[in-house]
């Protein structure tokens, strides 16, 4: 099987970095194929846990190159700080890990315009970045003009370039700006903070789309880790309250290089309820003690912010969009451990909308604010899960409420993951 993917089908969150990390020493590559450090993935192995923005979930495993695809932005400070701890932490990251010289760089002015763009609301809503200037980023990528990717970092132009781009910003953003943010995208200073990313870049940075060709051509085995989630897809998900970029299945080979007949299996990725952070329409939200407690009980704040995720019910009329829009031929369903503790449990199956049942996730986003979920309740099974290493510890309540998420999305469940750490997951399919 030469290429599998770990997509989340959810608004992100949905514990794919542990997964990832799981299934790694399985494969020989692990490649990172969009978004930039506003992915946040956890991997905790004991008594230790590592939180990851950029680097792939695989660069745990000796023998497991980790591969930062074309179609992720990378802010280099961000990256060397973690490439750092990780060194620390006695884990060789440059001896594992390739950078895209097409990957697009977020400069210093991203940042900024983050900034100003972020005080801007939609539909009465912020959108919710993180203030890491991803979109500005994606914009300037796709605007091509003002755009700096790392093979532009590695070349004797660099000056000239980056003088040209601050002097064009500065002009736009004076206006808005404040004398700070001006000052921290002169050309010297760019320049300066430039200088250990080079360092940086010149160690790790090849043309990986070449690389990935040829090892799949030589047989080796690649596993694709997707970032956010699929209803944040710039495409397909709930825009505007979307990420800058393609997260569900549509973004694999767009992002990586691999076309699309080597991905032979497609994992997604959802919790056993729903969570998401920032502003936009969630149909099965819980604003109560129950919301609350779901929280608690899982933990629920962004790695990324550490802002309180909102929580909800699982939303089957959602994932089936994403499975299929992702081609998923296979689920996992993580923090059953924490729905083991509620008395009672429910499952979205259709939405009513304007006085009628529907079954298809709607296109726009004022019409899913509008959206009143339709449950199927389920009865607590009030047995800790966090313990269980198969399927047969299971309750019966369990398993139901396992079976109808699988009917309702119509791709089956073959993993299960009761807590945090790397025994806590089941590889099985449901009785």
């Amino acid at each position: 099987m030469p290429a599998t993917c770990v997509i989340g089908l959810q608004w992100g969150d949905e514990a794919k970095g542990k997964l990832v990390d799981l299934l790694a020493p399985k494969h020989d590559i692990v490649v990172r194929y969009q978004g930039g450090a506003n992915a946040g993935h956890t991997v905790v192995s004991g008594d230790d846990t590592y939180k990851l923005h950029h680097i792939p979930s695989g660069i745990l495993h000796a023998g497991v190159m980790n591969v930062i695809g074309p179609g992720v932005v990378l802010e280099p400070s961000t990256m060397i700080r973690e490439i750092e701890g990780l060194q620390q932490r006695g884990v060789p990251v440059m001896e594992r890990l390739m950078v895209s010289e097409r990957a697009h760089v977020v400069m210093p002015w991203h940042l900024v315009e983050d900034q100003i763009l972020n005080q801007q609301e939609v539909e009465g809503e912020n959108i919710g970045t993180t203030l890491r200037g991803i979109g500005p980023c994606y914009r300037d990528k796709v605007g091509r003009t003002h755009a700096i990717r790392v093979a532009d970092l590695l070349d004797a132009t660099l000056p000239e370039k980056i003088a040209g781009i601050c002097r064009a910003k500065q002009r736009w953003l004076s206006g808005l700006a404040t004398p700070e943010q001006l000052a921290a995208i002169q050309p010297e200073q760019v320049l300066e903070k430039a200088r250990p990313w080079i360092d940086c870049f010149s160690r790790i940075a090849r043309d990986t789309t070449h690389f990935l060709h040829d090892s799949l051509d030589q047989g080796q085995q690649l596993l694709m880790e997707g970032a956010q989630g699929a209803l944040l897809d710039i495409d397909h998900g709930t825009f505007p309250f979307v990420t800058s970029s393609n997260s569900s299945g549509a973004g694999i080979s767009s992002g990586s290089g691999v076309p699309a007949k080597w991905i032979e299996r497609v994992i997604g990725v959802v919790k056993g309820y729903s969570t998401r952070v920032g502003g936009g329409p969630f149909p099965t939200e819980l604003q109560d003690a129950t919301g609350n407690r779901i929280r608690e009980l899982g933990r629920e704040y962004g790695t990324t912010t550490g802002r309180p995720r909102r929580c909800g019910w699982f939303d089957a009329v959602a994932v089936r969009y994403t499975a299929r829009l992702s081609g998923a031929t296979a689920l996992a369903v993580m923090m059953m451990d924490v729905l083991s503790q509620l008395d009672e449990v429910r499952l979205a199956v259709a939405y009513q909308l304007h006085g009628k049942r529907i079954e298809q996730f709607p296109s726009r986003a004022s019409d899913l604010r509008e959206c009143q979920p339709i449950y199927e309740v389920f009865p607590g099974w009030n047995k800790d899960l966090s313990g269980a290493r198969s399927v047969g510890e299971f309750p019966e309540g369990a398993i139901r409420y396992l079976r109808r998420i699988e009917e309702l999305v119509g791709v089956p469940i073959e993993i299960l993951s009761v807590g945090p750490d790397r025994r806590q997951t089941i590889f099985s399919k449901l009785p």
